[in-house]
């Protein structure tokens, strides 16, 4: 099925249809990957459309674009503004956001001068790995593609270049018949998902990989290790053997597209039951609870449209 896109985008300071939001093709981004951009979701909730933690993903764009020398032109405030004018513009509540930012036409060098565009796109979307994934899991393989090494590039940022390493692992991982890839980090210790963070589960409690690993740390991630901590459940960051994907009770990603997606199994071999297990399940109802109303919002993620 042909993608159906929505009518109207944020571009350089104003709403306009989306079909004239355009770059040239000289633009330093196209040619050396040098953008930064967030994906954030909004829900529709018992009290209207809400955008699920928009500060901090704006937060984090301003420290991705810190990272590459890229002076963003718009101030949060004016960024959180775009937000919600293309949700609202385009009549959605539930949606995904995704707030970008690029080395436009200027010079041709790598280190060039250029403009800083930006844009802001809002669109209907489903869970990412697809309707049953919530439900019933993915299974997953290890890629033979790592991540990264450190002091090469920077996994903290959410770099446009970055996912041509997400971009190997997840094409291979569907070439070989699987819903999702997982890297080991340069260590040959465990990183994370082609585009998610990872979590395992032992003896009820949540081990997930630290920064140290090459990972983006996830707001998703983020937001699970608090509600899990404030639910009595164990969470621990640390190193971790590929094999341990093997030996775990239950494993799971998330991300703001994946949100929580249980992994039934890695590499063909069953995960636990070969479904999500129970403290997945309570992950689910926790964090899909935000949005239904179940979960009360004491942080302050959900931002009114």
């Amino acid at each position: 099925m042909a993608q159906q896109y929505p009518e109207w985008i944020w571009q350089n300071g104003a709403i306009k249809p989306w079909a004239e939001a355009t770059a040239h093709v000289m633009s330093h981004a196209l040619h050396y990957g040098s953008s930064v951009f967030e994906g954030i979701r909004s829900y529709a909730t018992p009290d209207g459309a809400a955008i699920f933690r928009l500060t901090d993903h704006l937060n984090r764009l301003y420290h991705s674009a810190k990272i590459y020398d890229m002076a963003l032109p718009y101030t949060r405030d004016e960024l959180a503004a775009a937000c919600r004018e293309v949700v609202k513009k385009n009549g959605l509540a539930a949606a995904y956001l995704r707030p970008v930012a690029w080395r436009g036409l200027g010079g041709f060098g790598l280190s060039a001068e250029t403009p800083i565009d930006m844009a802001v796109a809002a669109w209907p979307m489903g869970p990412y790995l697809g309707p049953e994934a919530l439900e019933q899991g993915i299974t997953a393989c290890v890629s033979s593609w790592q991540r990264f090494a450190p002091n090469t590039i920077p996994a903290g940022a959410k770099a446009g270049g970055n996912y041509l390493s997400g971009q190997l692992i997840a094409r291979e991982a569907r070439r070989l018949g699987f819903g999702e890839g997982i890297a080991l980090a340069s260590t040959g210790l465990l990183s994370e998902g082609a585009g998610e963070n990872i979590f395992l589960v032992f003896d009820g409690a949540l081990h997930t990989t630290p920064a140290s690993a090459s990972i983006l740390t996830g707001i998703t991630r983020h937001s699970l290790i608090t509600l899990a901590r404030e639910d009595g459940i164990e969470v621990i960051e640390r190193d971790i053997p590929r094999e341990y994907l093997y030996l775990a009770d239950e494993v799971f990603m998330c991300g703001t597209a994946a949100e929580v997606t249980p992994i039934r199994a890695v590499d063909g071999k069953q995960i636990g039951a070969g479904k999500a297990g129970g403290v997945t399940r309570r992950i689910q109802e926790l964090f899909f609870g935000l949005f239904n109303g179940k979960t009360n919002d004491q942080w302050g993620w959900l931002e009114p449209v």
